[in-house]
């Protein structure tokens, strides 16, 4: 049975140490599902929707990598990383969900779970409070790691 790499021998938190963790090229998708209500749905134009306060996808992938790149300052564990890179996709399923995938990546001795996980969460956060005005029949869903790569063991959970 694996033990929890963020406590030590007395069970206290502790930081991972990565000094002798091998550089590798690391990259890990996550996924946020927002749900709003028809009244919102509605609105949407082409892809986006446009409110009061600006274009809510647009903003949304802004905020969610300023999210991921702030990772380590809200999570108290997580390494702070300089992203190589991060990416926000938004787009409306067929069940008139938005879907945000955050990507990122890193040449690193860690990994980047976390920070997609963050811009995913945060991503989604912004479409809540950019449309809540309209409605407060939201909601968030789902968040999780669809994908990583580059570490100890890949993951990728089927679409």
């Amino acid at each position: 049975m694996s033990s929890f790499t963020h406590l030590d021998a007395d069970g206290n938190p502790n930081m991972v140490d990565v000094g002798t963790k091998k550089v590798t090229r690391r990259t890990a998708r996550a996924r946020s599902i927002v749900v709003l209500s028809d009244e919102i749905m509605d609105q949407l134009e082409g892809q986006e929707l446009h409110t009061k306060k600006g274009p809510v996808f647009q903003t949304a992938i802004l905020a969610g990598i300023m999210g991921s790149k702030k990772t380590g300052e809200l999570i108290p564990l997580c390494h702070p990383l300089g992203l190589d890179n991060c990416e926000v996709h938004i787009h409306v399923n067929k069940q008139r969900e938005v879907v945000i995938d955050c990507t990122a990546r890193i040449t690193a001795k860690t990994g980047v779970e976390m920070e997609a996980l963050t811009g995913a969460t945060v991503a989604a956060l912004t479409v809540y409070d950019m449309c809540k005005a309209f409605s407060h029949d939201i909601v968030i869903k789902a968040t999780k790691l669809m994908e990583k790569t580059g570490g100890k063991r890949d993951f990728k959970r089927p679409e």
